[in-house]
């Protein structure tokens, strides 16, 4: 921006402008970093007081976006395995493993189990996932993994095997001829003897809220900078007149 090229008041409205901008990403990022925030302490409420809830509240809608913890038996349906793709755990590739499981009570809406995490060789071939003999399980009721901007789609494996970039219950549900899935999935309690490596970590796989603050820092910063860069060109160009 030179006061050569432009007028002073056309160039403090180009300032004013990406400044502003710049200042809108900030705050976008100070809402993602409040938000990032809350799930991680409802998450460490529930698990601290581990009250358990039945299975049957992992399809509540109005808590489709809340944390529960829950227990109750039933079965591993005898449908294929989820696999979402893209899970990186300790710097190393891999997938999330899970398996539908039908609550034991009457009516009950069938969820998807997270069994946990199992890596993928060099050349991609998918794990095999059988499904577990368990008639119990228990652990955290949470949302499905963040999709951000990809669309949900499934590819069938030779074996059935599905593959997904997003997790989305219903989609899943469709591909595997079901009526319905619970919104939510159950994050698998790691001291259960059965499935793969997992945790209970909320945000594995995203950035956790200090990022966010830092980026915020800085487009907050270079909002303020725009400002005083174009007061100094203001300064000069007044001083050659």
């Amino acid at each position: 921006m030179s006061s050569r090229r432009l007028p002073l008041w056309a160039g403090w409205l180009l300032a004013l402008a990406v400044a502003a901008a710049c200042a809108s990403l900030g705050a976008w990022q100070l809402q993602r970093m409040h938000a990032k925030q809350a799930q991680v302490d409802a998450a460490a409420q529930v698990l601290a007081d581990r009250r358990a809830d039945p299975l049957s509240a992992a399809a509540d809608p109005a808590s489709a976006r809340g944390y529960r913890w829950s227990a109750g038996e039933g079965a591993f349906l005898p449908l294929p395995a989820v696999l979402l793709d893209n899970q990186n755990r300790g710097g190393r590739a891999g997938v999330h493993a899970y398996r539908v499981f039908q609550p034991r009570a009457e009516h009950a809406t069938p969820l998807l189990v997270d069994l946990g995490w199992l890596p993928l060789p060099g050349d991609r071939r998918l794990p095999d996932v059988p499904r577990p003999p368990a008639t119990r399980v228990a652990g955290l009721l949470a949302p499905p993994p963040s999709p951000g901007l990809v669309a949900p789609v499934l590819e069938v494996q030779a074996d059935g095997t599905l593959l997904a970039v997003v997790l989305e219950p219903a989609a899943v549900a469709d591909a595997l001829g079901l009526p319905a899935l619970a919104p939510r999935v159950l994050r698998l309690d790691p001291d259960l003897p059965m499935g793969y490596a997992r945790d209970l970590e909320v945000l594995a796989n995203t950035l956790p809220p200090e990022r966010h603050l830092g980026y915020a820092v800085q487009w907050f910063a270079l909002s303020a900078a725009v400002l005083v860069i174009a007061l100094l060109l203001t300064l000069r160009a007044r001083r050659r007149r």
